[in-house]
């Protein structure tokens, strides 16, 4: 979801109702009941407001006009120069909370480095017989990764994991020795955060049913490692906005002037 989105859907909720002029006349496009809940919740609730305070009040919204568990999602527009290759930020981070869902793991490994993948509890692990799986349209996981030596083998398909987001990466930590670590990682909730070519970054930092302790420690961490991230030649405003929302929520806006020190008192 873009920044302009999270925009249009806190001006939504703060109920300035988009008006067409129709044969001279001006129509008011009606709100949906949710949309009239979603407005009746957010009546004098300040933004910009508190990582606290907006996950709180997201925790409320969902629970009064969602009927699943939603996924809380943090939004942040930054100011790199992602042309320039040292202010591309791409990396992860193990939530401490976890996302609230089951990741699948695939480990594309040889012999005793497969066997350790399958004991650290990988779902799927081999080398040629798991690419020809994948070759044949099998994508029956979330995550891959893969030993340094069978990377040559997973070349051929790049322009099918690429597009997936699925391609093993060594700054992702998903090409490595270490694949039992990469594993327990990948199952405990790591997450991966990337700026993308207008320098927004979009990443879940959990479930909307998850306590407002562990929503907030999911947020501090990345948070935290977005700032420790920010790249030396970058010039001006790190962080220029930061919005909280929720898969069918509205956006709620952070105060990105006191985005740090908030960040800096949660960790």
């Amino acid at each position: 979801m873009s920044i302009a989105n999270l925009e249009i859907r806190v001006r939504e909720s703060l109920d300035v109702k988009s008006a067409n002029t129709m044969k001279g006349k001006i129509k008011m496009s009606k709100l949906t009941k949710k949309q009239q809940k979603t407005r009746e919740l957010l009546e004098g609730f300040v933004q910009p407001a508190t990582a606290v305070d907006a996950i709180k009040k997201l925790q409320e919204i969902s629970k009064e006009v969602s009927k699943f568990n939603e996924t809380v999602e943090c939004h942040m527009r930054l100011g790199i120069d992602v042309r320039q290759a040292d202010q591309q930020i791409r990396s992860t981070v193990v939530l401490p909370a976890g996302l609230g869902k089951e990741v699948r793991v695939c480990v594309i490994a040889k012999g005793a480095k497969a066997t350790e993948a399958t004991e650290a509890g990988a779902d799927f692990a081999g080398a040629e017989e798991i690419i020809d799986k994948i070759s044949g349209g099998w994508f029956e996981f979330d995550t891959l990764i893969a030993t340094p030596d069978c990377m040559g083998m997973l070349g051929k398909l790049g322009r099918v994991l690429g597009p997936k987001g699925l391609m093993p990466n060594p700054k992702t930590g998903t090409v490595t020795m270490d694949v039992a670590k990469a594993v327990k990682d990948a199952k405990a909730g790591k997450v991966e955060y990337r700026a993308d070519k207008q320098g927004m970054i979009h990443c879940p930092i959990g479930k909307v049913q998850f306590s407002e302790e562990d929503l907030v420690k999911n947020y501090a961490t990345l948070a935290d490692a977005i700032l420790k991230a920010k790249p030396s030649s970058a010039k001006g405003t790190y962080v220029k906005s930061v919005y909280l929302s929720t898969t069918m929520g509205p956006g709620i806006k952070l105060d990105a002037k006191t985005f740090a020190a908030e960040v800096k008192e949660l960790v």
